[in-house]
C-alpha cells in the first residue's frame, strides 16, 4: 500500500531538484494500476537516455486497483519519457515498458 511517507519523499525530492532550475516546469500525472498484480517498481527517463533513474516508488509498491499522483521535477523541459513497471516476483506478469508525451497526459493506466 502506499504510504504518506512516499508522498513526502516525492515532495521533497521535487523541491529540491526544483531549487536548483530556474523556469522548469515539473510533468504531473496519475498512474493508475488496473492489473490483479503488485507494481512493485516503476522508473522513468527521458527518451533517449540509456540508463534509467531510480525507482520512484523507493521501498513502498502500487496495489492493484491503487493510484498515485506522480511528479516528475527532474529539471529538463522535455515531455517524451520512457517507462518501466515491474511486478512482484509472484505475479504473471512481464516487466512492461512504455514511452509517452507525459506533458500531454493527465494519467496512466496500466493494464494486463
Amino acid at each position: 500500500m502506499i504510504k504518506t511517507s512516499m508522498a513526502a519523499v516525492a515532495t521533497l525530492t521535487a523541491v529540491f531538484v526544483s531549487a536548483g532550475v530556474a523556469q522548469a516546469e515539473d510533468l504531473v500525472f496519475t498512474l493508475k494500476n488496473s492489473t490483479n498484480s503488485t507494481l512493485e517498481r516503476f522508473y522513468t527517463s527521458p527518451v533517449g537516455v540509456d540508463a534509467w533513474e531510480e525507482d520512484v516508488f523507493g521501498n513502498d509498491v502500487l496495489e492493484p486497483g491503487e493510484s498515485i499522483r506522480i511528479t516528475i521535477a527532474d529539471g529538463r523541459s522535455v515531455c517524451e519519457y520512457d517507462m518501466r513497471f515491474e511486478f512482484s516476483a509472484d505475479s504473471d506478469l512481464d516487466t512492461t515498458e512504455d514511452s509517452q508525451n507525459l506533458c500531454e497526459m493527465g494519467s496512466y493506466e496500466i493494464h494486463e
